[in-house]
């Protein structure tokens, strides 16, 4: 008895000192972790400070280490690594750079079309093609496909036709009604002998259904995620997407712009309604340039090398007046931020008017500054928006910028028909720019995209009058109406404002 008691005294002085000495331990090692991350964040904010970023970048992410040591590490980690981005994608830029050099030409011999344009139209030109080492071509004919029904109809009819290989390259793809029309398709081509690849982004499509996946692969179709990512909270690449949407056809038509694969954007979602967007349809010599991308994607994520004839001889449209079209990728595996610079001079060349469309307006201090010089110096600025969000924090970030922008007589539109998704720039109704990438520092800085331009082409003059309808379709914003906004509002619109070099 006396020594059952003996133990029972001794278990209980054990559990007494164990539960004493787990305080103490969880205490100090909740102070260990903490000073860890203060110094972490203390030694990341003196990398930001000598990485030399831009002052607003810098601030920002100063500020969200000093507010958030733990969180701003974490954030650090996933979104701010700039020599991280570097290293990732240092050796796709650099073989991508050697292919489009290789198959597209290094020559800065421009085509006698190019000597007929304007002074400022041909540095565009040449800046264009030393960022992104992809020619202009004046054999290429586009057509503009307006909203879901026109540019699925165009993509399905296309799609059937295939003899030879479909290449497709996706952000978002969705098993729905049309996700599973497509689908059909391609199970249908790759079980009748033609070579279907389909690179699909990680992140942008994790909805995707397994099923989905498993069909087209048991078909034949060889289905590659791009970046994919294992454990989303613990691993940047999940800040690096592939926002491309590029559809190939035997290497002689092609598609890009800024529908996905979903319901949605045929105007089939209870929320955004009637869906406005804009494709590209591409038949002619640029098809090479946007075969040369999908390609190139390709290689990076599969090792398969294929730049060979069968896939980079597309048939040449020889017409007369079929203006000029240049197709530019960019991301960050590129020494330049390709389209950003490019956007930036559109806008500085314009003459009498930019015209913008974006679901996504986050511009950065270089475009902020060239859109409010150009209206202020009496050039036609209009910006086209969305009036409804689909991402809360970035249509509030977006609305923080209204302000400066109307006061230096910038003209603000919000669609109020539907959803507007189009990712459309028209200088001096001319130039156009239509593609993948949003007016925003994502687009800008971290994103995969891949945008064409046009010079004088039809597509440009369909551009014009389609942008003439939306702005019969949207309500003008009027700057002593937007200063009576709730201060609920403002205060949304001041802290979205904040992360807006994050977003």
């Amino acid at each position: 008895m006396f020594k059952r008691i003996q133990v029972l005294v001794f278990m209980g002085i054990l559990i007494g000192v164990f539960y004493v000495t787990k305080e103490l331990w969880q205490g100090w090692l909740i102070g260990a972790v903490s000073i860890l991350f203060t110094i972490s964040a203390i030694f990341i904010g003196l990398l930001i400070f000598f990485e030399n970023r831009h002052p607003t970048q810098t601030l920002t992410w100063l500020l969200v280490l000093a507010a958030l040591p733990i969180v701003g590490f974490f954030f650090y980690i996933l979104f701010g690594q700039n020599y991280r981005k570097k290293k990732m994608f240092r050796k796709k830029g650099a073989l991508d750079e050697e292919a489009f050099r290789k198959i597209e030409g290094e020559s800065d011999i421009m085509p006698y079309q190019v000597e007929q344009m304007g002074d400022h139209q041909k540095l565009l030109v040449r800046l264009a093609q030393r960022l992104g080492h992809s020619p202009i071509t004046f054999r290429t004919e586009t057509k503009v496909l307006t909203n879901g029904d026109e540019t699925f109809g165009e993509i399905l009819k296309e799609l059937k036709k295939a003899t030879h290989h479909i290449h497709i390259e996706y952000y978002i793809v969705r098993h729905d009604h049309i996700g599973n029309e497509i689908k059909q398709i391609l199970m249908d081509k790759a079980r009748s002998g033609v070579k279907v690849r389909f690179l699909y982004d990680a992140v942008g499509s994790w909805k995707l259904s397994s099923q989905y996946k498993e069909e087209l692969k048991e078909a034949g179709v060889e289905m590659k995620p791009f970046l994919p990512v294992k454990l989303p909270f613990l691993n940047n690449k999940i800040n690096f997407r592939n926002h491309r949407k590029i559809i190939v056809v035997d290497g002689n038509t092609a598609f890009v712009g800024g529908l996905n694969i979903g319901d949605e954007y045929l105007g089939r979602h209870e929320y955004y309604g009637f869906w406005r967007d804009t494709h590209l349809f591409v038949q002619g010599e640029s098809v090479r340039s946007l075969q040369l991308i999908f390609l190139q994607d390709w290689y990076y994520m599969t090792d398969e090398a294929l730049l060979t004839n069968e896939y980079l001889s597309p048939q040449l449209v020889e017409r007369d007046n079929l203006g000029g079209v240049q197709m530019l990728a960019s991301g960050p595996d590129n020494e330049w931020e390709v389209i950003k610079h490019v956007f930036f001079s559109m806008i500085v060349s314009a003459k009498h008017s930019i015209w913008i469309a974006s679901p996504y307006f986050i511009p950065d201090e270089d475009i902020l500054t060239a859109l409010k010089a150009a209206a202020l110096s009496g050039i036609d600025v209009k910006i086209l928006m969305p009036s409804r969000p689909d991402k809360r924090i970035v249509f509030h970030a977006s609305r923080s910028y209204f302000p400066e922008l109307l006061e230096a007589g910038v003209n603000i539109y919000e669609y109020h028909k539907g959803f507007m998704h189009s990712k459309i720039m028209i200088i001096d109704q001319e130039l156009a720019s239509i593609g993948t990438s949003n007016m925003d520092m994502r687009s800008f800085h971290l994103n995969f995209e891949v945008n064409a331009f046009l010079y004088r082409t039809k597509s440009t003059k369909t551009l014009v009058d389609d942008y003439e309808l939306d702005i019969q379709s949207s309500n003008q914003i009027i700057l002593e109406d937007f200063r009576k906004r709730a201060l609920a509002k403002r205060f949304m619109e001041s802290t979205a404002r904040l992360l807006s070099p994050l977003l």
